[in-house]
């Protein structure tokens, strides 16, 4: 029997181990070779990453997986920082307009808006409508002057006044300069309880030809919707068929102020509340103008109250000037009927377009 070699344990055989002692001097000298040079117009070399060197084995994965996770570490904990910042910001905001509506610090003008609590409070409210509900497409803002005075002369609809709301988020978000219009509402505004608190809020003014001068006199833009409950109270058959526009006192108005007029055709609001009767005998009951009836109301109660999802547009048209004219030429009433009859004509145009344009009353 031939003798047999013994092997020391933990010790590999030389044949086992010499493939072994030459990889590993590959390796040894694949790491003592130079990198070849490289011109600074150059892009990075393959296997290479710039500024690092070579990349590969194990150290250069390690060296990855410490960079990627110092960098990702870092990015996360920044983005916490910068979140945790964001919301101390929003609620010490938040407590400090608190504190001014507790202690009154805030302040109101002779008309009673408010604009802190408009831009603060109600206008978040009602953004949401403009944005996600009705999905308001604002077209033409640049027709409405950076500052100083305009008249803006809208078309009315919807059974519920909802378009002049839509109307005043849609000027105070888009403008480059967040203006706020100054709406002019119906005196049956201003006896209801709670309403009337939050239109005086918001800067609506009664529809009066004295309260609209003087704000446009001191430099404001100001909402008018002339059709008034002809136009929202109308029946859905006669939807975007524009109704009278009163005498051409908003005309008058502008006039006298030098204030431009801007022509506005709202499209989506005729078909929130489909009006398709009126019971006159219930609204001389309960002394409104009229008492609509819906697909939705009176029959499912409290939810016939809400709209109906439309897709809306607003369109500014291009500013009608009125400084040109002289001081006398407010009182002259063939003047008003032809401005008056062009406003309206522009409108009643527009919303023509518009319609034509629409793939959808919901899309």
């Amino acid at each position: 029997m031939a003798d047999a070699k013994v092997i020391p344990f933990g010790e590999e055989p030389r044949s086992k181990r010499r493939p072994k002692r030459a990889g590993r001097a590959r390796t040894e000298r694949a790491a003592l070779a130079p990198v070849p040079a490289q011109r600074e117009d150059d892009g990075p070399l393959p296997g290479t990453r710039p500024g690092r060197g070579p990349v590969g084995g194990a150290a250069g994965a390690d060296e990855a997986a410490k960079d990627g996770g110092k960098d990702g570490g870092e990015a996360a904990a920044a983005g916490e920082r910068r979140g945790a910042d964001g919301w101390e910001r929003k609620v010490a905001h938040g407590l400090n307009f608190l504190r001014r509506r507790i202690t009154g610090e805030y302040e109101v003008d002779d008309f009673g808006y408010d604009q802190e609590l408009t831009d603060q409070l109600i206008m978040s409210v009602l953004r949401p409508f403009k944005e996600k509900y009705f999905r308001v497409e604002v077209k033409g803002i640049e027709n409405i002057p950076e500052k100083g005075s305009a008249l803006i002369v809208a078309n009315h609809s919807g059974t519920l006044p909802v378009d002049g709301l839509m109307l005043q988020v849609a000027v105070h978000d888009h403008h480059p300069a967040g203006r706020n219009v100054r709406m002019l509402a119906a005196d049956l505004v201003f006896v209801l309880p709670l309403i009337n608190e939050l239109s005086r809020k918001l800067g609506h003014t009664l529809a009066c030809a004295e309260d609209a001068q003087m704000l446009l006199e001191r430099g404001e833009l100001v909402g008018v919707m002339p059709e008034g409950f002809k136009g929202i109270g109308k029946p859905f058959s006669e939807r975007y068929k524009l109704q009278r526009f009163g005498r051409g006192g908003f005309v008058q108005t502008a006039l006298r102020a030098g204030a431009p007029i801007v022509p506005c055709s709202i499209v989506g609001a005729e078909e929130i509340y489909p009006m398709l009767g009126n019971s006159r005998t219930v609204a001389r009951l309960l002394g409104i103008p009229y008492f609509p009836v819906t697909p939705t109301f009176p029959w499912l109660g409290p939810l016939g109250l809400v709209p109906l999802p439309t897709k809306w547009t607003i369109q500014f048209g291009e500013p009608i000037p009125t400084d040109g004219y002289s001081p006398e030429a407010a009182d002259d009433p063939m003047l008003m009927f032809n401005l008056t009859d062009q406003v309206r004509e522009t409108i009643q145009h527009t919303l023509y377009k518009l319609l034509v344009q629409r793939r959808s009353v919901f899309f």
